[in-house]
C-alpha cells in the first residue's frame, strides 16, 4: 500500500517516444499495442517518410496525453483498460 503502481513505471519512456519518435509508433510497442505500433511504423515506411507526419502528430498528442494523466489514470486507461489510440 502506498508503494508503486505497476505500468506506471512505462509511462515516463512511453511519452518521450511518444513525442520524439511518434512516426516510428515506439512507443505503442513500449504500451505492448503491437499491432497499433505496426500500423503507425507501416504508415511511415509504405509511404517513404511521407505519412510520417500524421503519425508524428498522433504520437505528439498521444505522448503529452500520456503526461498530463496521474500514474492511476494512465495505469486505469492504457496498461489495465488497453485503451489503443487517443
Amino acid at each position: 500500500m502506498g508503494g508503486p503502481i505497476p505500468g506506471a513505471e512505462k509511462k515516463i519512456p512511453a511519452a518521450i517516444c511518444g513525442i520524439l519518435l511518434g512516426g516510428l509508433g515506439v512507443h505503442k510497442f513500449i504500451l505492448g499495442y503491437t499491432v497499433e505500433g505496426l500500423i503507425m511504423l507501416g504508415i511511415t515506411v509504405l509511404t517513404c517518410g511521407l505519412g510520417s507526419l500524421i503519425s508524428g502528430i498522433i504520437g505528439l498528442v498521444e505522448g503529452i496525453m500520456y503526461l498530463t494523466k496521474s500514474d492511476q489514470e494512465f495505469v486505469a486507461t492504457y496498461i489495465q483498460g488497453r485503451r489503443g489510440w487517443f
